[in-house]
Order: C-alpha cells, then structure tokens, then sequence
C-alpha cells in the first residue's frame, strides 16, 4: 500500500510486519517517534502477541533484548547518539552471544557540545562490535531494510542494526509502499532461534573463555560477518522478486559508467551527490555516484568493481576519526589496494549542518581538477577557526571551545542554535 507517511511510523509499520515478540524501549530524539509507535501498535493489539517494556535506560533496553533473544523471542529495539553510547557494553555482548537482535539507530551527532542533529558518529563509534549495519538512504529503503534485517540476522543468528538519517529521514513525509502482512510472512518465516535457554534443556549461554578458546570465538564472528557478505545479496533479490522492488544488497550504483570521478557515501546524502552528479554530467564532467548499503561486513570487492573504471574517489562521510582520517575512506582505500585510483575523504554534515548541491558540485569540480585535499572539511568556516586557534595561544584559560565559537558567530548563548553571519561560511576544504 503506497501512503505519505512520516519516516519513522513508516519504519514501526515495518517492524510491526515482522511480528516481533518482545520490544524493549528508552526514548531519546529522533528515535522516539519509532519506539512510540511501535507501542500503540501493542497497545492497540495490532501487534500481538507482543510484550513492549518500559526500560529506565538505553543500556537496560539492550539488556532485555538480549535476554528476550535467548529465551528464543524475537527481540527489536531502537536508539540514538548518547543512547547508543550508553549501551555499548550490551552492544558488544548481544554480538558476543551471537543473538539475532534488530535494532534501529536514528543517526545522531554525538557529544560534547550537545547536538541532537544528525550525523553518523554513533553508528561508528560501534562499527565493530560485531553488528551487521545497514544504511538507508531513503525511507523506503529504511522499511524495506528492516524487513530484510530480521530474515538475516535469524538465519545466521548475529544481530543487524539499521541506520537511517535523524531527522532528514524519521521526521520527513514522503511517499511510502508498505507491503501486506501475507507478503512479509511469506518472506519472514517464524523464528526459530538457534540457540535458546530451555529449563528443561539447560545450556549457558555467555560463559567464561579463557585464552585457549577467546581468539577462536571472535574468529567465528568474523566468519559470521563473512557469512552474511554472501547472504545479503540473495536476500535482496529475493525480495525484489517478492516485493516487485529493489533493495537493500551491499552497493547501488549511479551514473558511473563512464565516469572519471565516482564519489562514495552513506545515507540520505546519496539524493543530493546524485543530483550533483546530474549537473556535473550535464557541464561534460563525468561523475557516478556509489551508495554503501551494507557498511559491516565491509563490502571491499563490491566497491572495488563499482568504481574500478574511475580515475578518482570522492568518499563524503558524516563522522571521521579524530587525528586520523575518514573512516569509510579508510575502508575504500583498502578495498581500492593496488588500483591506481587516487582516493580523497570530505567530512560533511557534522551535526546536522546542511550539505547542499552547490557544495557538492563544487568539491566535484575540485576533485576532477587534481585540487582536492586528502582530507577536507565541506563549507568549514576557517577564519571561524583560526580564531578560536588564536585565542589559545594568547591565554591560557580561553574558555570553552563551543561557547566561544557561539558568541563568535552572534549566536544566542544557550539557545542551541548557531546563527551564521552572512559570508561567514567561506566553502572552505
């Protein structure tokens, strides 16, 4: 059924197909709007039978599942930034146990300073728990992901976490198709765990290894991860066939035959590069465009014959690692070892910060003239920073960096919202 529907009840639509039986939940912005509707769902008796709980915590969210999946429950859950942060032992340890939890993450900056805006530094603050991450650049995507994630993580018994864009994708209404329940039953058959805490068959489930055994555990997570490398483009055309749409796999392409230049990302941004690259093509610059839908396991052959014609590769991300790089350029470069492909990593959108199509365009233009960076920064304010720089070097307590650059820019103090002076955003890389 095709509706306009916000992303996120979209996604509780989706998950309410999947018939789980346990939904465990903490709100925390911009997932809350999920998690509460998934609840009328329960409440309402549209999803039954289903036991929602009410936890005093992210960490305590995680726990329950944890403990729903190895009852042999089908066990979802969802969160965000600080919430993801405060879950990460429980994280580790539904990988760990190898339980096929579904979790969706409403990608959202991280702190300090407190920022509610989207960016991906939450998924990859956790890129190696041992969790399957699925990014959707659509809403569409987002339900359709979903309904895969469920299949996979129970076959192969591993838990899949789905990351949609904060705000850019849960808060916005766009045109939806979701499927009928027969169709996702169809694809979706009842769970059956593989391994389960039975009274009357007692086993331990998380038990101490030692260094005899502990490299051998983690080597079978690799293997898992391997396991649904594979398993992942099946599911997506299986889907396609009984769906009628494409979804979900490890990369989708755009325009990149023939181009000199492909840039590579994650997420929601994928819609404007691709436009960008439109107007790139229409100027007789050739660009393509390649979305990384499965980001762990790392899809390194996949990108590598995505882009193998270009002679450039503009990864744009929206987290890097600090003193480092950026952190899906740094698994392309990998992926692109021993090709002659010169591979650059623009940091764009931290903290929600818009990425238009001008921007694009002109990082693009830069990029198929040799003149881009390594590593650069879209619409970075320099001389925003090179005050900040300044003031550092001439006293010693200069005072906190983010409220300084607050009052620098003529922002309200407190308000959470920096109001730019006109032409203080010099597009600076």
């Amino acid at each position: 059924m095709l509706r306009q529907i916000e992303g996120s009840r979209a996604v509780a639509e989706a998950v309410g197909l999947c018939r789980p039986e346990v939904v465990c939940a903490y709100p925390i912005s911009p997932q809350t709007h999920i998690i509460e509707a998934v609840g009328v769902l329960v409440k309402s008796g549209r999803l039954h039978p289903c036991k929602f709980v009410n936890v005093e915590s992210e960490f305590a969210a995680m726990s329950v599942s944890i403990g729903a999946s190895a009852m042999g429950a089908r066990a979802y859950t969802a969160t965000a930034s600080q919430g993801l942060l405060f879950m990460t032992e429980a994280v580790y340890n539904a990988a760990g146990l190898g339980l096929p939890i579904v979790m969706t993450v409403a990608n959202r900056a991280i702190g300090a300073p407190i920022n509610i805006w989207n960016d991906h530094s939450d998924a990859m603050s956790v890129r190696d728990a041992g969790w399957v991450q699925l990014f959707a650049e659509t809403n569409q995507d987002a339900v359709d992901l979903h309904i895969q994630a469920f299949r996979l993580a129970e076959e192969l018994s591993l838990p899949v976490m789905v990351c949609m864009d904060g705000f850019v994708l849960t808060h916005a209404f766009e045109r939806v198709e979701l499927p009928d329940q027969e169709a996702v039953d169809a694809f979706l058959p009842p769970f059956e765990p593989r391994q389960v805490l039975d009274p009357d068959n007692p086993v331990s489930i998380g038990a101490m290894v030692g260094p005899e055994a502990f490299t051998e555990v983690r080597y079978l997570a690799h293997a898992r991860q391997l396991q649904a490398l594979a398993r992942i483009p099946e599911l997506a055309e299986e889907f396609e066939a009984g769906f009628g749409r494409a979804a979900g796999g490890l990369v989708t392409t755009y325009r990149t035959e023939g181009a000199e230049t492909v840039v590579v990302a994650l997420g929601s941004v994928l819609g404007t590069l691709k436009d960008a690259a439109d107007s790139m093509w229409d100027a007789g610059v050739p660009v393509g465009v390649v979305g990384v839908t499965t980001f762990r396991p790392f899809p390194a052959a996949a990108v590598a014959r995505a882009v193998s014609a270009a002679r450039r590769v503009v990864v744009v991300e929206k987290a890097f690692s600090i003193g480092a790089h950026g952190i899906l350029a740094g698994d392309v470069t990998l992926a692109l070892s021993g090709l002659d492909i010169r591979v650059d990593a623009v940091v764009a959108g931290l903290g929600g910060r818009p990425i238009s199509e001008a921007s694009c365009r002109g990082l693009l233009e830069e990029a198929a003239a040799g003149s881009l960076p390594a590593l650069s920064f879209l619409d970075l304010d320099t001389h925003l920073v090179a005050r900040e720089l300044e003031r550092m070097v001439a006293q010693r307590r200069s005072g906190p960096v983010a409220e300084n650059l607050l009052r620098d820019i003529g922002s309200v103090s407190g308000s959470g919202l920096a109001v730019a002076r006109p032409g203080s955003q010099k597009g600076a890389r």
